[in-house]
């Protein structure tokens, strides 16, 4: 049996800050943290794809990791997403991230060359986590991203020997019946953390421990009230609050793609997160006019961080 280890609550995808030129703002991060950790968080989750990880270079990534490491203070558990399409990259990534004193690591399959099999999968992670032996592992199961979409509970059921160090997926698709039947592998053994905001009162519903989104950065608060709600038995309470993140949501992404709405919402409440790095593409002013609005219209700047 591997690795026992479980995260709950609500788990940021934290945000890479940068400069208008696109350099590093490591600045931000201790108060954005900070705020974070205020607003009663489970943890942070440095360099997925809210973090744009992979449009980093390896010292970036490092750099950031060290950074939100430094800021947490061991006050919540650090997450560091160490994948790469070179897993020799990966496997330095990870053993960086040990070294710096990360909680945990996470990582994608490469998404280039793409493995093949569950077998393959297995191997390809299982060299990764060589590079930090010392730390639990999470798969990052993202297959709208790395179009690797292998079945995640069989995965679970044939890493149970070769994987000691894996504890959990970050299990970021909308598959509710996958996700549940992923949490009763071994009896509840691992740590399934679900990957949608959107959805975050589902992934409760089958009894996910936790939850990794990008949302969680600006609007912690809400997401708490559902899961509060939720645990005390007030669906129509916990519905209502879902519903405002599907709005929420919903209104962000007719204005652009990617993260660029994301950290247009952060600049307004106070953390400017600066460009999206290439290729996502930046909100033009006529987007960043017509979210502003939008968000206002539906109350967002009110009922997100109260």
């Amino acid at each position: 049996m591997s690795m026992y280890y479980h995260i709950k609550g609500i788990v940021p995808a934290v945000f890479t800050p940068m400069h208008s030129n696109g350099s590093l703002n490591l600045d931000l991060v201790e108060p954005m943290t900070d705020q974070l950790v205020s607003e009663d968080i489970g943890g942070l989750y440095v360099c997925g794809s809210t973090g744009e990880g992979p449009s980093l270079t390896r010292e970036e990534r490092m750099a950031v990791a060290e950074a939100y490491i430094a800021a947490a203070a061991g006050r919540v558990p650090v997450i560091v997403q160490v994948g790469h399409n070179s897993i020799t990259e990966a496997q330095t990534l990870a053993a960086h991230a040990q070294k710096a004193g990360a909680d945990a690591i996470s990582a994608v399959p490469p998404s280039y060359f793409k493995p093949s099999s569950l077998g393959n999968l297995v191997d390809i992670l299982s060299d990764i986590m060589s590079g930090a032996p010392e730390l639990p592992f999470y798969y990052y199961h993202i297959p709208r991203l790395t179009a690797v979409d292998l079945d995640a509970v069989k995965f679970l059921e044939v890493s149970a020997e070769r994987l000691p160090n894996l504890v959990g997926i970050k299990y970021s698709t909308f598959t509710v019946f996958e996700l549940q039947a992923c949490l009763a592998v071994e009896n509840g053994h691992y740590n399934i953390l679900f990957g949608s905001d959107e959805m975050l009162l589902s992934g409760l519903v089958t009894g996910a421990h936790g939850a990794v989104g990008s949302t969680y950065n600006f609007a912690a608060p809400l997401y708490n009230r559902i899961i509060a709600a939720f645990e005390r038995a007030d669906i129509a309470e916990a519905r209502r609050c879902q519903a405002l993140s599907v709005e929420m949501t919903r209104r962000m992404f007719q204005h652009g793609v990617g993260n660029a709405p994301l950290k247009y919402a952060m600049k307004h409440i106070g953390f400017d997160c600066g460009p999206v790095r290439r290729p996502l593409v930046a909100l033009t002013e006529e987007e960043e006019s017509g979210l502003r609005q939008d968000l206002e219209e539906i109350g967002f700047f009110q009922w997100a961080r109260q």
